[in-house]
């Protein structure tokens, strides 16, 4: 998968996020945890959104974090 085709997890909305099909219905969640503890810097936080731990490894492949 290319970098313009990766997700970015810090400039994404709900809905991008949720058609990564490891994220789905968790994109809200993941928006509302960077708008309170800022961007991410790595995707091993994204065990830190509340209802998100492990479940996010699968879809790491088509995530970045982009210029954090």
């Amino acid at each position: 998968m290319s970098d313009a085709s990766l997700v970015n997890v810090n400039t994404a909305t709900a809905a991008e996020l949720d058609a990564v099909p490891e994220l789905k219905g968790h994109g809200f969640e993941i928006v509302r945890y960077r708008d309170e503890r800022g961007k991410f810097t790595d995707l091993r936080q994204l065990d830190e959104v509340p209802g998100l731990a492990g479940k996010a490894d699968g879809g790491r492949s088509a995530l970045t974090v982009g210029d954090a």
